[in-house]
């Protein structure tokens, strides 16, 4: 294997990659790149068996061939290179010899046949997306992904094409996430739970641009493919819990606030909530919004806020970070927060749109 390659051209891809090589590996091969030179340019792989990106990238390759060498050395080595240095690498026996300007290094190697192959199964769905939207979706709900629940299927984000959209929801059992967009799916109509990793990962990847991606859903798996980088991720295997259930019915009483002056008031008194349970307690009356926040040490926080509302002496309690994920969600000046008693769980939408919507459950203080 022999190729040349402009430092940058190799050090974007490889960049991207190694987000998924783990520091700690059971198996040594998944602790290198699997960098493969063809006739059209190089392709390099990085696994950690849960998630796969391929990125491409334009070399002079002046003999084909395949290996894989360290991932986080070869990174290392690129970001340390001049700016504009020419690479020229070379497989001579079992190490990798790399010259760029005075520079050489030689990197261990392990053979490309020992690397694990990604799952070649026949695709069951094929669907082409706006990537600008789809990462919308992740944005607006990932964030209520659980973390290391045992209920595995909340571990992930639920995905579901249909007829006239796509949408996603996020749950870890205090609170819901719930973003749709209109979009035309071709294909047949799917649900699946892509694990953390797997979302992060395509969070990373994806840019905010009306730019046409390719999504492929197989047996237990779901790729991403957009430009010079394809991801493939496993897939939760699990039944994603009746979300639509959770739900607030629609109800008439609700508070009208401005998010900005909520979000900046609800941080404020963060500051004097209960480090475990980061409790505060919202007290709604005549028109206008009492945040309150007390702590073990006997301190206190009040913020005094106008808002909208038809409440009179209603007392209600909420995880405050739960609260500002919800509000950085929504687009717009102003939130709607609906409201049954102390005892249920609010919604939070914009004034006009539902596309996004965010469920808390109330917190006993």
């Amino acid at each position: 294997m022999k190729f040349s390659i402009a430092r940058e051209a190799l050090l974007a891809p490889i960049a991207q990659v190694v987000n998924v090589v783990e520091r700690r590996q059971t198996l040594p091969v998944l602790a290198n790149f699997l960098i493969e030179a063809t006739d059209e340019g190089l392709r390099i792989t990085g696994t950690d068996m849960e998630v796969e990106l391929v990125a491409r990238a334009r070399a002079e390759v002046a003999q084909n061939g395949s290996i894989t060498v360290p991932a986080r050395k070869l990174v290392d080595i690129c970001k340390a290179l001049p700016e504009s240095v020419q690479m020229n690498v070379q497989l001579n026996d079992d190490k990798l010899a790399i010259h760029a300007g005075r520079s050489r290094f030689t990197l261990a190697t392990l053979p490309a046949t020992e690397f694990p192959s990604s799952d070649k199964a026949e695709s069951l769905a094929s669907y082409s997306l706006s990537q600008g939207k789809l990462r919308w979706l992740v944005e607006k709900t990932s964030f209520a992904m659980a973390h290391q629940d045992v209920r595995h299927y909340l571990n992930g984000l639920l995905l579901e094409f249909r007829d006239n959209g796509v949408r996603a929801v996020a749950t870890d059992g205090h609170r819901l996430a719930l973003a749709e967009m209109t979009a035309e799916v071709s294909g047949n109509m799917r649900s699946l739970i892509v694990p953390r990793k797997g979302v992060m990962e395509l969070n990373r990847i994806l840019d905010d641009i009306d730019e046409p991606l390719n999504v492929v859903l197989g047996q237990g798996f779901l790729r991403v493919d957009r430009d010079n980088i394809v991801m493939t991720t496993k897939l939760i295997d699990g039944r994603f819990p009746d979300y639509e259930a959770v739900i607030p019915m629609a109800t008439d009483q609700a508070l009208i606030i401005g998010r900005g002056e909520f979000t900046h008031a609800l941080q404020r008194a963060a500051i004097l909530s209960n480090e475990k349970y980061r409790g505060v307690r919202l007290d709604l009356n005549d028109n206008s919004v009492r945040v309150v926040a007390h702590n073990p040490q006997q301190e206190e926080a009040v913020e005094e806020l106008e808002a909208e509302h038809s409440f009179q002496n209603l007392k209600v309690g909420f995880n405050v970070n739960y609260l500002l994920d919800a509000l950085s969600s929504i687009d717009g000046e102003k939130v709607r927060i609906a409201l049954r008693d102390a005892n249920s769980s609010c919604l939070v939408t914009a004034i006009d749109s539902d596309d996004v919507r965010q469920v808390v459950m109330p917190l006993k203080l």
